[in-house]
């Protein structure tokens, strides 16, 4: 999109204060939707409870469809949370962007692959984590030379590729959607006639965008749990 990120050092370290401001602002805004949505829980629920529940029920079916309850209902509230903070985050930058001298500083904080590839390493983490817990070193570690041992090294991969392609596919369509809003936008500056080709675009973009915000916000969603499952499962 043609502007540097502001960034700051820390022990050694270069951190990029959009991302650092972007991802904040994603975490506030899931917090209070969470508790103004679970404020007054009652029997005869608001639009807001509905709208909670709902998005319980749908996280709980992405569970039940790749696991037993018993086995994969711990993993609810992280289906919930992952669902809701990537839809948030892709939805950010679709309003606007903030530039201040060249330096962008508001976007979708998932348009920065160091973002996505957080997460898909904290969800592989996770998975080998739970998988281990659930189901003890020794029976775990087997799964890598079934059915061959010498098919080690390909699962060895698999596990790299899998980060990589969980990573990158949430980067890459958020990523180009900021980068198609931006030219038209640029396209708007460049006079009335400019205005007025870019103006109809830009919508039916923005609209698309929710649409594949919300998709990409699925699929992250659903392949944390397929791959969960594939872990703590013994018949994987």
């Amino acid at each position: 999109m043609g502007h540097e990120s502001p960034t700051i050092e820390f022990l050694g370290l270069t951190f990029s204060q959009s991302n650092l401001l972007m991802v904040t602002v994603a975490s506030v805004i899931v917090f209070l939707i969470a508790v103004l949505c679970t404020r007054t829980l009652a029997m005869k629920p608001s639009g807001a409870q509905n709208f909670i529940e709902w998005v319980l029920d749908f996280v709980k079916g992405l569970v039940n469809s790749n696991m037993d309850w018993k086995t994969g209902g711990r993993f609810l509230t992280l289906g919930v949370t992952l669902l809701m903070y990537i839809f948030v985050s892709n939805m950010l930058g679709l309003p606007f962007a903030i530039v201040i001298d060249h330096n962008l500083w508001w976007k979708s904080p998932t348009a920065d692959p160091a973002i996505t590839l957080t997460l898909a390493v904290m969800v592989v983490v996770l998975s080998h984590y739970y998988g281990i817990k659930m189901r003890g070193f020794s029976s775990y570690t087997k799964d890598y030379f079934k059915p061959m041992a010498f098919l080690f090294p390909l699962k060895i991969i698999e596990e790299f590729a899998n980060t990589l392609t969980l990573g990158l596919r949430l980067y890459g369509n958020i990523y180009a959607g900021e980068i198609l809003l931006s030219l038209l936008a640029g396209l708007a500056t460049t006079g009335f006639l400019g205005t007025i080709g870019a103006a109809i675009p830009m919508l039916l973009w923005q609209g698309f965008s929710i649409f594949v915000g919300a998709i990409q916000a699925f699929i992250f969603t659903m392949l944390t749990m397929v791959y969960l499952s594939h872990k703590v499962s013994s018949d994987h």
